[in-house]
Parts: C-alpha cells; sequence; structure tokens
C-alpha cells in the first residue's frame, strides 16, 4: 500500500482541513500508528508551535519543520500528518512529490474558507491566523492552494462533510491504489 517505503498515507492542507482527526482514524482502521510533524517540531524545540511563532518567527519554525518532514517521511511507516504550512518549502514538495512518483499516496484534505472558518473560530493555538483568522484564511487557502495541488496524488474536499464520510473517502482510495498497486 506504501510502496514499499516511506508512509502509506501523507495528508496535506490548509488549518481545519481535518488532517488530524482523518489521519487518526485512517490509521486507527488500518492498524498503524499516525504522526503529526507539528508534534515531532514542538518535541524537538521542547516548544508549542503558537510559542515557536511567538518567541523564534516563522522562518525558525519553517526550518524545523522542513527538518521534521524530511525526517518523518524517511522512518515514518504509517499515516503522517503535515503542517499546513509545510507545502511552502520546496524541499518538502520535492519529497512529496518524488514519494508519489514512487506509488505513495499523499492525499490533500481540501477545505472551503466558511468550513474552515467555522472550525477554527478564534483559536490560540494557530499563530499564523493573527488578529484576523478569515482573512488570513482566505489568503491561506488561495495561496497555498497551487502547491497542495502540485504534491497531491488525491484531493478530498472536507468542508460540510462528517469526519466518517472523509475518512471512507480516503479508505476506499487507499484500498484502491493498493489494488492497482498489486497488478503492476
Amino acid at each position: 500500500m506504501n510502496a514499499g517505503y516511506g508512509p502509506v498515507l501523507v495528508l496535506v492542507g490548509p488549518p481545519a482541513s481535518g488532517k488530524t482527526t482523518v489521519g487518526t482514524a485512517v490509521a486507527d482502521a488500518l492498524g498503524v500508528p499516525f504522526r503529526d510533524t507539528d508534534h515531532d517540531v514542538e518535541a524537538t524545540a521542547g516548544s508549542s508551535v503558537a510559542d515557536l511563532f511567538v518567541q523564534r518567527g516563522e522562518p525558525h519554525f519553517r526550518a524545523l519543520e522542513a527538518a521534521a518532514v524530511a525526517r518523518a517521511m524517511a522512518e515514518h511507516d504509517g499515516v503522517l500528518a503535515l503542517g499546513g504550512g509545510a507545502v511552502s518549502n520546496e524541499d518538502t514538495r520535492r519529497l512529496l512529490v518524488a514519494h508519489g512518483r514512487a506509488g505513495g499516496t499523499v492525499v490533500w484534505l481540501d477545505v472551503d474558507l466558511p468550513s474552515a472558518a467555522h472550525r477554527v473560530g478564534l483559536s490560540r493555538d494557530r499563530p499564523i491566523l493573527g488578529l484576523n483568522p478569515r482573512a488570513m484564511l482566505r489568503i491561506m487557502l488561495e495561496t497555498r492552494a497551487p502547491l497542495y495541488g502540485e504534491v497531491a496524488t488525491l484531493t478530498v474536499a472536507t468542508g460540510n462533510r462528517p469526519a466518517e464520510d472523509v475518512v471512507a473517502e480516503v479508505l476506499a482510495a487507499l484500498q484502491a491504489s493498493a489494488g492497482r498497486g498489486a497488478g503492476s
């Protein structure tokens, strides 16, 4: 299912697209571990993502994030969720595209602005959203969409959908992909 190396599934998408919710459910269904690169960064830095943004700045966080993604892509064989902005790093995009070309699955969990804004609310644990979360989300969705599209082998819409439906769609896609791989 994972082309013999790397994660069985990589999830990308903006904040509030459902990467953690969908990722943990898919991992549970497959009986594999779930890993989130934001948690890896926090463990390495000994600080929350929010605090890293405030105390060290976004460039410092992005450097830690790129290293965490490269490490996880090399050593994790379960479901991997990347932070929303991870695709802004060119090396990360190259890794993800190579993973897809080698038969791996990279799913872009695509969420519409109203759904994302509703899910995020005024969450303080998402520092990149700043003082106007809805405006920042809109900008993020627009500017990152081409980057998510570049790396994804599949796009799944998550807005106004129950998590169970999204999980079922991702699992069906993984099963179809494994079936295609078995015949080659």
